[in-house]
């Protein structure tokens, strides 16, 4: 059976690794990332222990797990509607991010971002960042499973929710979980799709709209 709970600050670098493992060839996380293809997963590895460290703390992480087994088979990171990215925040993670990208790779990592947002919908939503599965136990259901546990809190709050998918697969699962395709992601690598999930009350609508970007 899996397991879904929040993120403790003892699974930060175990859930990294799970990360790194599904997104060290990730078109957008490589172009972030950069350099040496030898080193790559370690960088990327670096990567994801800055992004997760506040995220966890947020209690925005959510990692599953076999019961009773303590290894992490998955980790989601998400963030909450109206999260404010703070100047102590990118203190901490600056460290991190400056070991996976360099000083001269913060800035390609800035564009990243900045494009990336400049998509997201002004509507406050439930954002997810990252969704990942360690090699072995993928297709026992355990992305499928890490989606549920959050949205069941998403919709208890009749709120919507927000990614972006560089893959037809995964788009496959984000669909069955309610999220439809907005639009590619222009000015970011391989221009992932866009996927909305409107609340509760608007998916019993006759007519679901996905969002302007701009509203």
């Amino acid at each position: 059976m899996i397991v879904v709970v929040p993120a403790a600050p003892s699974d930060l670098h175990a859930a990294a690794a799970v990360l790194a493992g599904s997104f060290a060839d990730d078109p957008v996380t490589g172009a972030v990332v950069g350099g040496a293809a030898a080193d790559r997963l370690a960088r990327t590895q670096h990567l994801f222990v800055g992004l997760l460290r506040p995220a966890v703390a947020d209690g925005t992480v959510d990692v599953a797990r076999r019961s009773g087994d303590p290894d992490v088979l998955g980790v989601a990171i998400w963030e909450a509607p109206g999260a404010v990215t703070s100047i102590p925040r990118l203190a901490r993670q600056l460290p991190s991010f400056l070991r996976a990208c360099g000083a001269g790779g913060l800035v390609r990592a800035a564009t990243t971002k900045h494009a990336i947002d400049r998509h997201r919908p002004r509507r406050p939503h439930w954002y997810l960042q990252e969704i990942g599965v360690v090699a072995e136990a993928r297709g026992m259901g355990v992305g499928g499973t890490l989606l549920d546990a959050r949205l069941a809190v998403v919709d208890a709050q009749d709120a919507p929710a927000y990614l972006e998918s560089s893959t037809e697969r995964n788009r496959r699962l984000y669909r069955r979980h309610g999220f439809v395709d907005v639009a590619p992601v222009r000015g970011v690598t391989a221009a992932p799709m866009a996927m909305w999930r409107p609340p509760v009350t608007e998916r019993s609508a006759p007519t679901v709209a996905t969002p302007d970007p701009t509203a």
